[in-house]
């Protein structure tokens, strides 16, 4: 299989812009109308989502060992649109089809065989996961809400009560579907690490116009029922040694959801057993009444092991520490040894990353969601704001496949 080819091909058809998804979604839904009723009823968030998630993953078929997990979460995680092995073939088709019609000449039948050949790796993978996983949970899950709390004039928290048992590691994002907004999948993740009586926390940041998270933020009342995914994402997770080493967390906005759920892990440990890794906390948001879990995170401070920066960017008139929060991480090092995890915006994160890097932190010791970048150095493209906002469609993640 000549993966260079691979690579080049879709980095052509990228350069194409939209009449690709166009002619992807145009071809899928004309052979294959059956597969219509899984995607949102207005195309117009949907856009590249599939057809560019496909690109960059099959053209990566080569670095699949480095993302095979990922790729089986992907796979149990799409049970809830009810795809089967016949769905993944006529996405497969089209795709295939897509790519003939604007490379031209230079679809050739070696190309063709190659990208058939890495598709069908990928696909059976992803099916032969769901497979497994119909042995033991749900496609999807319904959860009561059983809390709702406008922290701010765009912040809720939401409490939620899955039917049965979600499994989920602290640093994952798990798929919410409201009411009102069917097949509007959006990605929010855990605020807090796995609870014994089964309840999940989400934080909400309200995109304007958003058509998901305004209903998450103003609408979703206590007793209405959601549904929710399969958990994904192995970037922000914690592992093996990994749980030992010091910590340095820098959060944008909601983005301080996966590293909340990491320090109540940390704090149930710590009282456990007396042990606990350093961690100091840097949270960044534009206005100070956006630093919603302030007094919460000022609590945690008397632990012998926690640390806590609070760093607004927008208000001159803030007493505290004013900037960018990567900034400020930067300034208060040199973080030798500590294990970063940096989760916010896309424009945060990649200058988080950035600036850390040129402090002195290896790459190695940096970890990001990378969702909807698997072929890209830059981090999952979040609004460009200091807050994290990834509950809409302009911030993808490559786990909405269809």
């Amino acid at each position: 299989m000549d993966t260079a080819a691979l690579k080049e091909t879709w980095a052509l058809a990228e350069t194409l812009g939209d009449e690709v998804p166009l002619y992807f979604y145009s071809h899928l839904f004309l052979s294959h109308p059956e597969v219509r009723s899984m995607f949102p009823v207005s195309m117009a968030t949907q856009r590249d989502r599939l057809v560019g998630a496909l690109g960059r993953i099959v053209s990566r078929v080569d670095q699949l060992d480095e993302v095979t997990g990922f790729i089986q979460q992907l796979g149990r995680d799409h049970r809830r649109f009810e795809a089967v092995a016949a769905h993944y073939d006529a996405v497969g088709v089209s795709l295939l089809a897509t790519l003939q019609h604007f490379l031209g000449e230079r679809w050739t039948p070696e190309l063709a065989a190659d990208w058939a050949a890495a598709y069908r790796v990928i696909a059976t993978t992803m099916v032969q996961a769901a497979e497994e996983s119909e042995l033991t949970s749900p496609a999807a899950w319904s959860a009561e809400v059983i809390g709702v709390d406008r922290r701010s004039l765009d912040i809720g928290v939401i409490q939620v009560r899955p039917e049965r048992a979600l499994p989920f590691e602290p640093g994952q994002s798990i798929a919410v579907e409201v009411p009102t907004r069917e097949r509007l999948w959006r990605y929010l993740s855990p605020a807090n690490a796995p609870r014994t009586d089964g309840t999940i926390e989400f934080h909400v940041q309200l995109v304007p116009g958003g058509r998901v998270s305004g209903v998450l933020v103003r609408s979703l009342a206590v007793g209405d029922t959601i549904r929710l995914g399969a958990a994904v994402g192995q970037e922000l997770t914690l592992a093996g040694d990994d749980r030992e080493r010091d910590l340095l967390m820098v959060a944008g906005g909601t983005g301080l959801a996966p590293l909340r759920a990491h320090l109540q892990r940390i704090d149930e440990q710590w009282e456990r057993t007396g042990k606990a890794p350093r961690v100091h906390l840097f949270h960044g948001t534009r206005v100070p009444w956006n630093l919603y879990e302030h007094q919460l995170l000022r609590n945690l401070t008397v632990r012998p092991w926690f640390s806590y920066t609070p760093v607004v960017s927008d208000d001159p008139s803030y007493p505290g520490r004013r900037g960018l929060v990567g900034d400020a991480a930067v300034e208060d090092g040199p973080w030798s040894g500590s294990l970063g995890l940096v989760c916010g915006s896309a424009k945060m994160v990649r200058h988080t990353v950035s600036r850390l890097q040129t402090a002195g932190i290896p790459s190695t010791d940096l970890r990001y969601e990378q969702f909807a970048a698997l072929d890209e150095d830059s981090p999952s493209p979040h609004h460009d704001t200091q807050e994290r906002q990834p509950d809409e469609a302009a911030v993808e993640k490559i786990g909405d496949l269809v």
